[in-house]
């Protein structure tokens, strides 16, 4: 301990007590720290703090049946929320760009239209269709709209907003996927995914190759999940967006094994919308396909006809910059065809870690500007929320400390979407700030990964959200309690 200095063992952003000698570093607590003599420099929070932060709202329950209880429960949900019992001064606002005082207004109009698609990009913080269902079954019971959105053909990840089972066929390439080979064309899409029941080629087969190649078969079946929101488990407008068809694929479209609907798809090469339409929501709807050589299958869109509709796009390990070395005229088309009127970006924790200073900080912030006005020149009539990350922690001493350059970061995101007409909601300040995702882990409100939330977490930060977002919805002269 005598020869331990405090800091004297420096890490990537940080740095922890110790000493070295002869270019050997060794960490070992000065006799301050051992003691606990060191007054905390992290944090002041204690547990009675997260605690006011999630009493702040209460969050619903899942409505997991369509029994008479869920349909009370669909009932209370469009009174809501109930501010006779929430301080709306302990809630994080949304921050909206100055230069833009009607804003929130144009989000209004927008959900309150007869379409409103809006597009959830993230990381892995709304992996699983987290924060994004919670947000969905809140503004489709405000609003109108039902079904879950978008859905990849070969799901990777665990979701409960709806049935999919692929045949073991399926392969899926994401661009955002360092594990998988990338497509040369940089053909993605929207979703910056894909899906396929042939192996990619860089180089397409010749005629002649082509005649020589056995037809190959491969399906996905659809159902509606009983587990979740009962406003996911109605959907009448499926759509399958794919692109890259260079040969002719076959689809045929069963409902309960009667076939309702059979087509070949466009060979063309480009992006294209195949639509299936049922009156009621499919009990039992397979799509089958059958070709030589497959196409890029974007996923899947299961809408309730009109009104509300959310995609929830998780990008694992992704920190929203690879947006703009995809193929412009694709991703240009497949949103034409979309049209979201509300695009909401979530991101900043994956590249925390890897951010030594201010000046990469500010490198970064540029960087999600470039991307955001990439896609708005795409997405023309869009509005854009970015929400920005949680508090995240790495060990220094033997004991989790909020990250050095976080609180930069998440002031510089802000300031960057203001200037940007982006509107920004702090996750970070939402959860308590500094020192507070100990707390949220001892909670048991995030997992002891220190990153992601359980499922008691996510319904509060997504109702904190929600509610911050209400706030501003709420028509002037019912805003009294603002």
């Amino acid at each position: 301990m005598f020869l331990s200095e405090k800091g004297g063992v420096q890490k990537e952003q940080t740095q922890d007590d110790g000493f070295s000698f002869e270019g050997i570093s060794l960490k070992y607590p000065a006799y301050t720290t051992f003691l606990g003599l060191d007054k905390d420099q992290d944090s002041s929070l204690t547990r009675q703090d997260i605690l006011k932060v999630t009493e702040i709202v209460k969050p619903l329950e899942i409505e997991m049946s369509d029994s008479k209880n869920d349909i009370a429960l669909t009932k209370e949900i469009k009174q809501l929320p109930d501010f006779s019992k929430i301080d709306t001064t302990q809630l994080i606002r949304i921050k909206y760009p100055s230069d833009n005082p009607d804003f929130a207004n144009e989000l209004r109009k927008k959900l309150s239209s007869r379409s409103c698609r809006i597009i959830h990009y993230g990381d892995s913080q709304i992996e699983g269709d987290r924060i994004t269902a919670y947000l969905r079954n809140r503004l489709q019971h405000m609003y109108g709209g039902s079904g879950p959105g978008f859905l990849p053909i070969l799901p990777v990840y665990r979701q409960i907003s709806a049935l999919i089972e692929p045949s073991e066929n399926w392969e899926r390439f994401a661009y955002f996927d360092p594990t998988k080979k990338k497509f040369s064309h940089k053909k993605y899409g929207a979703y910056l995914s894909a899906s396929r029941f042939t192996p990619y080629q860089k180089i397409r087969p010749d005629s002649l190759a082509l005649d020589s190649l056995p037809l190959i078969k491969a399906s996905v079946t659809i159902g509606k999940s009983k587990k979740t929101y009962a406003k996911f488990r109605r959907f009448t407008k499926i759509g399958l967006h794919y692109g890259n068809a260079n040969s002719p694929i076959k689809v045929s479209v069963y409902n309960d094994d009667v076939l309702i609907q059979q087509d070949t798809l466009i060979a063309d090469g480009r992006y294209h919308h195949y639509k299936i339409r049922t009156s009621t929501t499919p009990t039992n709807l397979k799509i089958e396909f059958e070709g030589k050589v497959s196409a890029d299958f974007y996923g899947l869109t299961l809408d309730g006809g009109s009104r509300v509709q959310i995609d929830n796009v998780a990008m694992r390990g992704a920190s929203g910059t690879i947006f703009t070395s995809t193929n412009a005229a694709t991703y240009s088309r497949m949103v034409r065809s979309l049209d979201p009127k509300i695009v909401i970006m979530q991101y900043g924790g994956n590249t925390m870690p890897y951010l030594k200073d201010s000046t990469d900080v500010d490198k970064y912030a540029k960087r999600v500007a470039s991307q955001v006005n990439w896609i708005r020149r795409r997405a023309k009539k869009s509005s854009f929320i970015f929400i920005g990350p949680t508090d995240m922690c790495l060990p220094v001493n033997g004991k989790m400390e909020t990250y050095p350059m976080l609180p930069y970061l998440n002031a510089k995101l802000m300031e960057t979407c203001l200037s940007n007409n982006v509107a920004y909601w702090s996750m970070y300040d939402a959860m308590g700030g500094k020192g507070s995702m100990e707390l949220w882990v001892d909670e048991k409100l995030t997992a002891k990964d220190y990153m992601h939330f359980t499922w008691k977490g996510t319904k509060i930060i997504s109702e904190l959200f929600f509610t911050a977002l209400y706030l501003d919805l709420k028509k002037p002269d019912k805003n009294d309690n603002a």
